[in-house]
């Protein structure tokens, strides 16, 4: 057991030391990358070819030879059937040689002038069912070298006019064989083609690339108080003009966000200023009263308690402007809007009767806080206006929600219709009638809408004759994909 956790451990030591080694010196770059991967995987199918393509052409060049030999050995036979050589045995100049040899004595009986004086190319004979034989034979001293081979094909002959022989014929194997000129050019176009191919990918890869380094080099020139800066999108619709698309949708949402972020700041600052210059104003003059009367320091505390409430009311406020787009999965839940609108209004005591009109169910996904939230805004508006009623009606136009809240106020003028959902605007109307507001709440009420996918609009009430507020979201779908509905 001790030896196997020495082995283990061993080979434990070896793959970390591998695996070190491998992160030191693995390609960095998506080029180098692309290119290794490439070249490692060409060289492994491509040697795979060149060792097949080697094996065939090694054996149809040998099979060439050999027939060579055969066909002479067949012509030699055909002749010695009838009479003998009156010397050499002639050859037509492809093959080295051709022997005769006595099949018992393996005494040469005849040969070639190439082979003349030479010992029998082989002792071998051919299988007892069989009267051809092949073999390569190495070191005979027939060849040029004594260490080469040469491919010898042997007939068995019987009754013919030098008896019971064997015709064995000789040829040098080809030269693209015996002088491994065929591996060395076999090796030189694997070479040069992973080479080739090589170069191919990284410049090719370079190319591709290189539009992608230029936008990340331009990314990487804009800050913070650049993001107004969009990067060039190439004329190519391909996924490097893709990318730069959505490279420029990002700044515009990080823009948007910053300023936003920016404005936040702003309005709070803007607005938390004067309450709280007036607070620290009245507690300097109270400290330096000499003799603080009673009743004026409680009328004091009552005055900051009324600047403190109205102080929490805008902190909570901005809170709420800075997280409408901030829900989790779980705040988001099919809520019927006329249930909602049901609970929280209907029978309730307001400056104004508040009416409602519910038709059917109305369902939307959302978080019903915010939604409650945005209502109440909605509600709280048109009673803050209204001179004797409210109206609230719910209804499917559609695939949406529509909820639209009627007063029979004043109105809005249209010219400032849109002005009264910035942050922090109030009409002189609404300054009068509410003078501690922020006036934040339609704003609060825009964003919580268009946090959900819907749309928040002011106009004029054709039913009530005031202000009309229509908020429309879009209807929940089932599990089957058909909106949730009942007329």
């Amino acid at each position: 057991m001790a030896v196997a956790k020495g082995d283990n451990g061993k080979m434990a030591g070896w793959g970390d030391g591998l695996a070190r080694a491998w992160n030191r010196i693995r390609p960095r770059s998506i080029r180098a990358r692309v290119t290794v991967g490439t070249i490692a995987g060409l060289a492994v199918v491509t040697g795979l070819g060149v060792f097949m393509a080697f094996l065939l052409l090694r054996e149809t060049f040998v099979d060439q030879a050999l027939d060579r030999a055969e066909l002479e050995a067949l012509n030699v036979a055909g002749d010695i059937m009838s009479e003998r050589y009156p010397g050499y045995i002639p050859d037509d100049g492809y093959i080295l040689g051709t022997q005769i040899v006595e099949r018992d004595t393996h005494e040469v009986l005849a040969s070639s002038q190439a082979l003349s004086g030479q010992p029998p190319l082989t002792e071998r004979q051919p299988d007892l069912a069989d009267t051809l034989m092949e073999e390569t034979v190495c070191g005979h001293e027939g060849g040029a070298d004594p260490d080469s081979c040469l491919l010898v094909v042997g007939y068995s002959l019987t009754g013919t006019s030098y008896g019971d022989v064997m015709v064995l014929t000789a040829a040098r194997p080809p030269l693209a064989v015996s002088s491994h000129a065929l591996e060395t050019v076999l090796v030189g176009m694997y070479v040069i083609l992973l080479s080739v191919t090589g170069l191919v990918v990284w410049y090719g890869v370079g190319r591709a690339l290189r539009p992608v380094e230029e936008i990340s080099a331009e990314f990487d020139t804009i800050s913070a108080t650049e993001l107004d800066r969009r990067l060039a999108v190439p004329r190519s619709q391909d996924e490097i003009a893709h990318l730069a698309r959505t490279a420029n949708s990002s700044l515009e949402r990080m823009e948007e966000a910053v300023l936003r972020q920016r404005r936040f700041v702003s309005d709070a600052s803007h607005e938390l200023r004067n309450p709280i210059a007036g607070m620290r104003t009245k507690l300097e003059l109270e400290l330096s009263e000499p003799h603080p009367n009673i009743r004026d320091r409680e009328r004091l505390l009552k005055s900051l308690l009324s600047d403190a409430e109205r102080l929490e009311n805008i902190v909570s406020d901005l809170l709420e402007l800075a997280r409408p787009d901030s829900d989790v999965a779980e705040e988001r839940e099919p809520v019927d809007m006329c249930a909602l609108v049901e609970e929280e209004f209907a029978g309730r005591r307001y400056r104004v009767p508040t009416h409602t009109r519910l038709r059917g169910e109305a369902w939307v996904t959302g978080s019903r806080v915010r939604l409650t939230r945005l209502l109440t805004n909605l509600v709280a508006n048109a009673e803050r206006h209204a001179r004797s009623r409210v109206e609230v009606v719910v209804e499917h136009r559609g695939e949406n929600v529509v909820i639209t809240v009627h007063d029979d106020g004043a109105g809005i003028p249209e010219s400032e219709r849109e002005r009264i959902f910035e942050r922090f605007a109030r009409l002189d109307e609404s300054m009068e009638r509410d003078p501690e507001g922020s006036g934040l709440g339609l704003a609060i009420s825009r964003e919580i809408a268009q946090a959900k996918g819907g749309t928040l609009v002011a106009g004029h009430s054709d039913l009530l004759g005031g202000a009309a507020f229509t908020l429309t979201m879009p209807a929940a779908q089932d599990a089957t994909g058909s909106h949730h509905r009942t007329e």
